[in-house]
């Protein structure tokens, strides 16, 4: 007999549950659910935000591979390769998803899916006999569900005041200021949580009363970590660690490597899910999935590292990579003159980071909350978290442990090179190559013509040299990435950096225009330009358009003489875009208007 698949998934929690220690969470039945299988200490998600995870898990591959990265794009997955659950239908599985998809890509969900939707439940199938491989996500633990009351009500509603967790009962992570909302709102994200416990119990329990617990493995897992700031959209591991458990009856106890009521601290990504279902399924890995097998047999052996990515979440570009072992987190900010917390209309509306700004701004926010008001982003971090647990302090500049910054620096461009870091790529560009090519980005990356290592090379640099020498460069790519340099580390003054710039206005491609009129803002040449950004507002391209208005939102008060026609922009159809210019209109006039 086939093994049926149970796959029960939650949206924006850390491992926050009682079998994962925590003291105030009340979670019975998953605590069970961990005592009576296995629970992995060491699951990471691939992206700290729920649609690029989602579209590692879905495909086996990292998102940044397949140009799936930035949040809410439209990526194009090579139609060679195909969705996991597609592979089990063709084994002669049920597939069924309730209900949230959000892979991130161009995709048809009829072709991946026997039935996916609010109803979508292994019932269904006809033939009752027929293995099933069944998803159902909780939706009540989402960020929204912790800023928003009303919601929250919602959720919570057939808890009994007594089990619920009342404000400034649970213990606040050391970078929040100790306020009556902020104790409000980690309660209610403790208190869903408890909804969520009692979901998971529900979908069990159907389980039994079908006569299917006995031959089903069942997984529990959350696509990243809490919904709030300092976690969610951050590469840490408040953002990234995610609980884990694995549930398999006797019958199926020997596709488990680990005996039950264990921990486990093997590295598990999101990229292994895929080929883990698989491979319970007797499903051989597929060539193009970058994960590996964790359960069912022939397993090949545990891996080193996982990684991890972050790049345009919401109307905000911020490109950073992750390396973790079982003891070191590497993270490499593309990005770093950028604000720590770049304002991001989402999480600025929750009231968490609101209070982290008030009480910043009265200087009463704890030290280890200071960082995240910081104007620049170190170049890299390296943390060792056995000690560190929560990541608070740096050691990429300690001497003692500059062999293991090596290490993992070592290990993220082997990654880079070896799945293809899309991210390299702007992503108007890199929607420009897919329409002009008529293929997938991941088929053009692997183009022998694209110089990836010069790519990879500026883009990592500081050497004004190479970026002045890269300017004229031949590939667009790498234009980007030098003029971006110069505007990140050169000087005004410079006669020959001034004519080069200026001749990057007329670049082929809008962003290495836009890149080169950022070096020129930044060098004190803004009425050269400001022209040029101003132009890009008006691009027929979304991107373009939002990568100019973030360029003019960078440039702040020297974006003054183009109110005008930043005004107009606000009629803009990319909410993405409308977000930034009202951002930028409210700081240069003291207002608080507030959009979508």
């Amino acid at each position: 007999m086939q093994t049926n698949i149970l796959w029960i998934t939650t949206e924006d929690i850390s491992p926050n549950l009682g079998c994962y220690g925590d003291e105030f969470a009340r979670t019975p039945f998953l605590d069970q659910l961990a005592k009576d299988g296995v629970m992995y200490t060491n699951a990471i998600a691939s992206a700290p935000v729920c649609a690029p995870a989602r579209s590692s898990i879905a495909t086996g591959m990292h998102q940044s591979s397949i140009g799936s990265q930035h949040m809410r794009s439209k990526g194009k997955f090579p139609e060679a390769f195909k969705y996991y659950p597609e592979y089990l239908r063709e084994a002669g599985y049920y597939c069924t998803n309730n209900s949230k998809e959000d892979y991130n890509l161009v995709y048809d969900a009829a072709k991946i899916w026997d039935e996916s939707g609010k109803k979508a439940h292994w019932r269904n199938r006809k033939n009752k006999d027929q293995p099933f491989f069944a998803v159902f996500n909780f939706t009540g633990t989402h960020e929204s569900a912790t800023n928003l009351k009303e919601k929250h009500q919602g959720v919570v509603k057939d808890i009994h005041q007594d089990q619920l967790i009342k404000s400034g009962e649970v213990r606040l992570p050391p970078y929040f200021p100790n306020t009556p909302i902020v104790n409000e709102l980690w309660a209610r994200y403790y208190n869903n949580i408890t909804a969520l416990d009692n979901y998971v119990s529900d979908i069990v329990v159907q389980l039994k009363e079908d006569g299917l617990a006995e031959n089903t493995i069942i997984m529990f897992y959350s696509d990243h970590g809490a919904g709030v700031p300092m976690h969610k959209r951050w590469l840490y591991d408040t953002g990234l660690k995610v609980p884990l458990i694995v549930y398999a009856p006797e019958a199926y106890s020997h596709l488990v490597p680990q005996s039950a009521g264990n921990k486990e601290d093997e590295l598990v990504s999101f990229v292994d899910l895929a080929p883990t279902a698989l491979n319970l399924a007797g499903i051989p890995k597929p060539e193009n999935m970058q994960g590996r097998a964790f359960l069912g047999n022939h397993l090949s052996p545990e891996r080193e590292y996982v990684y991890a990515s972050r790049d345009r979440m919401d109307e905000r570009y911020d490109m950073q990579r992750a390396v973790r072992d079982k003891e070191f987190k590497y993270i490499r900010y593309y990005e770093f003159t950028k604000p720590f917390v770049q304002y991001m209309n989402t999480p600025e509306k929750g009231e968490i980071m609101q209070e982290i700004r008030r009480a910043y701004s009265e200087g009463n926010l704890p030290e280890a909350g200071v960082k995240l008001m910081a104007e620049n982003k170190p170049v890299e971090e390296l943390f060792d978290l056995i000690n560190d647990p929560l990541e608070l302090n740096n050691l990429a500049q300690d001497p003692e442990y500059s062999k293991k910054l090596k290490e993992m620096r070592k290990a993220h461009l082997a990654w880079s090179t070896r799945v293809g870091d899309t991210g390299l790529i702007p992503e108007p560009i890199l929607r420009d190559w897919e329409e002009s090519n008529g293929k997938p980005i991941f088929s053009i990356w692997r183009d022998n013509s694209i110089p990836v290592d010069e790519i990879q090379k500026t883009a990592l640099s500081n050497d004004v040299e190479l970026f002045t020498n890269n300017l004229t460069h031949n590939n667009e790519v790498v234009r980007y990435w030098a003029a971006t340099g110069i505007g990140n580390y050169s000087v005004k003054g410079n006669p020959q950096l001034h004519s080069q710039l200026t001749a990057l206005l007329e670049d082929e491609f809008p962003s290495v225009q836009i890149a080169a009129a950022r070096g020129l803002c930044k060098l004190g040449y803004e009425e050269i330009g400001l022209p040029t950004l101003t132009q890009s507002l008006k691009s027929s391209d979304e991107w373009v358009r939002l990568n100019a208005a973030l360029v003019l939102d960078e440039i702040g008060e020297k974006s003054r003489t183009i109110q005008d026609k930043l005004q107009e922009v606000m009629k803009d159809n990319n909410k993405y875009v409308v977000r930034v210019v009202n951002h930028t209109l409210n700081e240069l006039n003291g207002r608080n208007n507030i959009v979508e």
